[in-house]
């Protein structure tokens, strides 16, 4: 018998579902990958199990989502597992609704998100050991909305971003809207990276990669990373440092 926790987890899957066809990440009838047998080969490692995915999306069925398919969806799409797992937080965690705040006297709006997940500058992280606790802050001079924060844990940064810093970044739209050698935060696949960014064009002038580089290249050499649908770019614009 499926207890309460898989059949609140599989409701959670089919808000989540739904979410994701209103973004455009999925739909139905698309033949150029966004379709449900790529969205079945992704999640399921199958793309012939679409009628499972229906399944799932059926309350009246009697199948419902498991806990590695959820991890692989988090990690796809880049979803909240703390809200897919435990129903805690949001489903894409920065869609909390902003406040206001006073800061010696003054209002200032909330319009900055601050998550417990941590941007390590010299390594990456994985969203299945992230555990997100979302608020919202703001900091006199920074106005405006797609605005997110977390904390340094690395060195590879250095001496620019120390570790135990916090940066403070705005999201883009498009990799080809990134200036080169700039400071972005880049999030794709379930891990994130911290780094001066060069984009890199293929023939037809269309960002495909970043070389990401360290300030302290010395210890951590540049890679290249693939610019895929999921990456998701933040450029940083401030750091508040350790006092």
């Amino acid at each position: 018998m499926i207890n309460d926790n898989r059949l609140q987890m599989n409701e959670r899957f089919i808000r989540v579902f739904k979410m994701l066809e209103e973004r455009g990440d999925i739909v139905l009838n698309d033949r150029d990958g966004k379709g449900m047998g790529d969205f079945a080969e992704k999640i399921l490692g199958n793309r012939a199990y679409g009628h499972i995915v229906r399944a799932f999306l059926n309350q009246d069925d009697k199948r419902v989502i498991d806990y590695h398919h959820i991890k692989q969806l988090c990690k796809t799409y880049g979803v909240n597992e703390n809200y897919m797992l435990n129903g805690v937080g949001s489903p894409f965690g920065f869609d909390l609704p902003p406040q206001e705040a006073v800061v010696d006297g003054n209002q200032v709006k909330s319009n900055i998100l601050f998550t417990s997940v941590k941007a390590f500058a010299g390594t990456t992280i994985g969203a299945e050991s992230a555990e997100e606790d979302n608020q919202y802050f703001g900091v006199p001079g920074i106005s405006g909305g797609d605005l997110v924060s977390f904390p340094i844990d690395g060195n590879s940064m250095e001496p620019i971003i120390k570790n135990g810093d916090i940066v403070i970044c705005r999201k883009i739209e498009s990799a080809n809207d990134i200036k080169d050698n700039e400071i972005y935060a880049i999030k794709s696949n379930g891990k994130i990276w911290v780094k001066h960014v060069q984009p890199i064009f293929n023939s037809r002038k269309r960002v495909t990669e970043l070389n990401l580089v360290s300030a302290n290249y010395l210890e951590h050499p540049p890679f290249v990373e693939e610019v895929n649908e999921y990456t998701q770019l933040y450029r940083v614009i401030r750091k508040i440092t350790r006092i």
